[in-house]
């Protein structure tokens, strides 16, 4: 049994395809699977179900895998100890961010990384908190960008900043001349929302406390902020953007923001990795770049008169 098989079976688990799992891995197709059909010899057993397309692991292969995984994490601590040593941040750099996040954070922080950082390799997918978790569980993602508290132990949460909740109200919203608005002014039947998955969906859901609520008067579903502004728009309606959107609207767009009333709702986003997670240069070297990027005022709670939402 070597590192290269356990790297072969788990790129096949992942993309399902012998042919795609050959390419990430940087070998031919023939190697590969015979690579692994000799680690199924090894262990007498099989590993994936070659009779189904696409292939998928048997059910002891499935427990090989996740074994594996967790064989290739450390595996990659060794490594991660000769780049500390050499005050070297390099090598490849897996990060998941949530899609309300993504627009507005994520293009100033590529430039930053790659401008600070030029000898990493970075690989960035949008991803709903959950998928982020378990890929960080699954060794997919090395790191992640997402709302917490998450309360999962196997989650490591390294805060960075908070993000105040704003209402978008359209121009011909009874809303538009207030400056301030109370939860109990937002009609359900005017909301419009991102899709089940999101967890600023259920943030929004538990902060106006509209989870028994009845049928929304629109059904439309998106995993774009960008998308339910524009539905705004067009509408008589409204939705709640984080405060990175609101920064990025200008006059005359600013007068359909309004702040909701005090103690402000406020979601916490964090750095988020697995417990087992040594990358500790790599990880400052991440906080210090958000850092950078986002306002002051959004990096600490101090004299600020908040409600911290959650999920």
């Amino acid at each position: 049994m070597t590192i290269s098989q356990l790297e072969y079976i788990v790129a096949v688990d992942d993309l399902r395809h012998f042919g795609l799992a050959a390419e990430r891995c940087f070998v031919t197709q023939p190697t590969l699977s015979m690579q692994i059909q000799k680690l199924e010899n090894e262990l007498g057993i099989k590993i994936f179900d070659r009779s189904v397309k696409p292939v998928t692991p048997t059910e002891v292969g499935r427990e090989i895998i996740t074994r594996a995984r967790s064989i290739l994490r450390e595996a990659g601590t060794i490594k991660q100890i000769i780049n500390d040593r050499k005050n070297v941040l390099s090598g490849e750099v897996r990060i998941g961010i949530i899609p309300t996040l993504a627009p507005y954070l994520l293009p100033p922080l590529f430039k930053k990384l790659r401008s600070d950082y030029p000898a990493l390799n970075l690989n960035i997918r949008e991803l709903v908190t959950r998928d982020i978790v378990q890929d960080l569980k699954n060794n997919k993602l090395d790191f992640g960008l997402a709302a917490t508290p998450l309360n999962d132990p196997i989650i490591h949460e390294h805060v960075l900043f908070y993000e105040e909740m704003f209402l978008y109200v359209s121009r011909k919203n009874a809303l538009i001349d207030k400056k301030y608005v109370l939860p109990a002014e937002i009609n359900p039947d005017q909301l419009w929302l991102l899709e089940e998955g999101h967890c600023f969906r259920t943030q929004i859901l538990n902060f106006c406390e509209l989870q028994r609520s009845a049928v929304f008067h629109c059904h439309y579903e998106t995993g774009n902020i960008e998308s339910l502004k524009r539905m705004v728009d067009q509408s008589d309606g409204l939705t709640m953007l984080p405060e990175l959107a609101v920064l990025e609207i200008r006059a005359p767009g600013l007068r359909q923001v309004k702040r909701l009333r005090q103690p402000a709702p406020v979601r916490e986003i964090s750095l988020i990795t697995h417990r087992d997670q040594i990358k500790t240069r790599l990880i400052e070297a991440i906080k210090r770049s958000v850092l950078s990027i986002v306002p002051a005022h959004m990096q600490k709670l101090d004299n600020r008169k908040v409600l911290e939402l959650s999920y």
